[in-house]
């Protein structure tokens, strides 16, 4: 068989694969999918340089270096910079973490707990996250006011997460129904500003308590 007729016999007989026939189109279509597709390890070290990430700023600040990131991680350098190009970038997705955290941390709480008590506990996690992580703040911080689509993103899922926990005190006739989920939002960032140095954790978390009591309907 000359050369040419047999580039002319692998373009017309089908392809089979461990003796099944495979169309060429659905080929292709696996190959697409799986190029596409996240491998489970890159989604678990990307999950892991997250965690670590927010452990280490959270000690030891925005400058903190990059490489112990990767080297607590237990991942290369390289492998940190395919999910993060830049310093910005590692910021961000924690910032978004710690975002998505409060979101779910909100849907735990509307699904097991008193209305009242379950606002009371996730405006306290709030308070503990700002005074656990000081270290990481001003990055995040940064982060946040350098970008109008984080704070957007960050806007309407705290405020998503505020108002269902607040509706469920107004449906259970608990809770006041004048006070939107922005002005409480406005009013624990207000709390966390109005914090001088040292131990202020103990006092945010007297002000938010006394805060949700006013909530309460009489």
């Amino acid at each position: 068989m000359y050369y040419s007729d047999l580039n002319y016999y692998i373009r017309r007989v089908p392809p089979f694969i461990k003796g099944e026939y495979v169309p060429l189109e659905k080929m292709e279509l696996k190959s697409e999918k799986a190029r596409r597709k996240p491998r489970a390890d890159s989604i678990r070290n990307r999950q892991l340089l997250l965690e670590t990430a927010t452990q280490i700023f959270s000690v030891g600040g925005p400058q903190a270096s990059l490489e112990a990131v990767a080297r607590q991680a237990g991942v290369g350098i390289g492998t940190l910079y395919r999910h993060f190009p830049t310093r910005e970038a590692l910021f961000e997705a924690v910032y978004r973490h710690e975002v998505d955290q409060l979101t779910e941390l909100a849907e735990r709480l509307a699904a097991d707990t008193e209305p009242v008590e379950a606002l009371r506990r996730w405006l306290h996690a709030n308070v503990r996250l700002v005074a656990t992580k000081k270290g990481m703040i001003e990055g995040l911080q940064l982060v946040a006011h350098g970008s109008s689509e984080l704070k957007a993103y960050s806007f309407e899922r705290l405020t998503a997460a505020i108002a269902m926990l607040l509706e469920r005190g107004v449906a259970a006739g608990e809770l006041r129904s004048d006070i939107s989920p922005g002005d409480l939002l406005r009013t624990l960032v207000g709390i966390f500003y109005s914090q001088g140095a040292g131990e202020w954790q103990p006092t945010a978390l007297r002000l938010v308590d006394v805060f949700v009591d006013g909530l309460r309907r009489r």
